[in-house]
């Protein structure tokens, strides 16, 4: 099954966030984006580029109604013709499947 077709699922309080090595394997499933190590949590990052800033607030606002309807929000960094969007499941402190879920629907947005 791939990414864009599954849904969030919550973690389970004391779930352990994925280890690097998996982290890495699941990055070939999403293209264009980087594993950050961010004071020792991981998390996966992706800049999108736009036309104008119009058109990066309609990506964000898209990406809000994923991320409202998969219960899985990601952080979101909106500048002049580029949006940053950071993900990691901020619940065990690094990544899950989760964030690589939405990583890959949201690339399917452009």
């Amino acid at each position: 099954m791939d990414l864009a077709s599954k849904k969030c699922v919550p973690c389970e309080v004391g779930t352990p966030p994925m280890a690097k090595t998996k982290a890495e394997s699941y990055l070939s499933e999403v293209k264009g984006w980087e594993l950050v190590d961010d004071s020792g949590k991981l998390k996966i990052k992706k800049k999108f580029q736009f036309s104008n800033y119009m058109a990066g607030v309609d990506f964000v606002n898209q990406v809000a109604k994923i991320a409202e309807a998969e219960g899985h929000h990601p952080d979101l960094y909106l500048g002049y013709q580029r949006v940053t969007v950071n993900l990691m499941t901020h619940a065990i402190g690094g990544l899950s499947e989760n964030d690589f879920v939405m990583a890959a629907k949201i690339d399917q947005i452009k």
